[in-house]
């Protein structure tokens, strides 16, 4: 059965930290795009980072720049994506997904917040509060 877990959620204080990590089984990621979304209560889905499969490049929406990280170890078949200085907006359910790209869209080069998705996980929740 192929499947993205998320793990790693937890309730944290404003200015902390907190790793998550988004393991796949029953396929290897390491052909694969991975974006990290997330989606706060009564809110749409937001795009939060993305790394393209060889982990050259990645992209960040605005609102995280400068404190999220995302990685990623081919090796362990797990993406992780590393939230610092987190603020009560960071409250969500976050979800990856995994993109196989396409015969014009070559993921080892790119990756892309707007595109859809092949495979998601199930979420795990991030709570910011004092």
């Amino acid at each position: 059965q192929l499947q993205l877990v998320e793990s790693g959620g937890g309730l944290v204080q404003p200015g902390g930290s907190l790793t998550l990590s988004c393991a796949a089984s029953g396929f290897t990621l390491d052909n694969y795009a991975i974006s990290w979304f997330r989606q706060a209560p009564g809110k749409e889905r937001e795009g939060v980072s993305c790394i393209t499969s060889s982990g050259g490049s990645t992209n960040y929406a605005d609102s995280v720049k400068g404190r999220f990280t995302i990685s990623r170890d081919n090796a362990k078949n797990t993406v992780y994506l590393q939230m610092n200085s987190l603020k009560p907006e960071d409250t969500a359910v976050y979800y990856c997904a995994a993109d196989r790209g396409s015969f014009v869209y070559n993921v080892k080069e790119y990756c892309s917040l707007r595109r859809g998705m092949d495979y998601w996980g199930k979420g795990t929740l991030v709570t910011v509060s004092s």
